[in-house]
């Protein structure tokens, strides 16, 4: 167990960035599923629009990779793209 002020701190710091990511990143995989179940475009456009935002703030927060975050967009584009 640490044992400077600091350290002990940053243990509390860290368990709750951590919680705080944990919670963006499902409400993301959960966004992103609920894209893939949909059949018509037009509800998946807006959508769409939504995850991709929500990507962007994960990557640029470090939570997920940046080309993680890009690979994710791309795929998830092309599937909308190709609903008629």
């Amino acid at each position: 167990m640490a044992n400077h002020k600091s350290s002990l701190k940053r243990i509390r710091s860290n368990a709750a960035k951590r919680l705080r990511n944990r919670y963006q990143a499902k409400t993301t995989r959960n966004a992103i599923k609920r894209l893939r179940s949909t059949t018509s475009k037009v509800e998946a456009t807006p959508l769409l629009s939504k995850v991709i935002s929500m990507l962007d703030r994960l990557a640029k927060k470090n939570v997920i990779h940046k080309n993680k975050a890009s690979n994710n967009k791309s795929k998830l584009t092309k599937f909308v793209n190709s609903l008629a």
